[in-house]
């Protein structure tokens, strides 16, 4: 399964019978969500939104959602970024 396909053929092919293609598919699924997930919460981030926002919309803690994704508007943002919106 290649991380380029198309998300509906990848969705199709998680109800497969052939548990390779099936779990595959499965990974596949989980790769495109978290980059889905990275590129939103970028985009709240740079629309103003608090961790606490992005975390109530994610239906996870606060402290969860920023963990995961501080250090990537830390890397963009540069030293005065503002990660004090915790």
């Amino acid at each position: 399964m290649h991380d380029e396909q198309n998300p509906t053929d990848i969705a199709g092919a998680a109800a497969s019978d052939d548990p390779a293609r099936g779990l595959a598919a499965v990974r596949a699924l989980r790769t495109l969500a978290d980059r889905l997930e990275d590129v939103q919460v970028a985009n709240a981030r740079a629309n103003g939104w608090s961790w606490q926002s992005i975390a109530e919309v994610l239906q996870i803690s606060r402290q969860a959602v920023h963990q995961k994704h501080a250090h990537r508007e830390a890397r963009t943002s540069g030293p005065e970024g503002d990660n004090n919106n915790v």
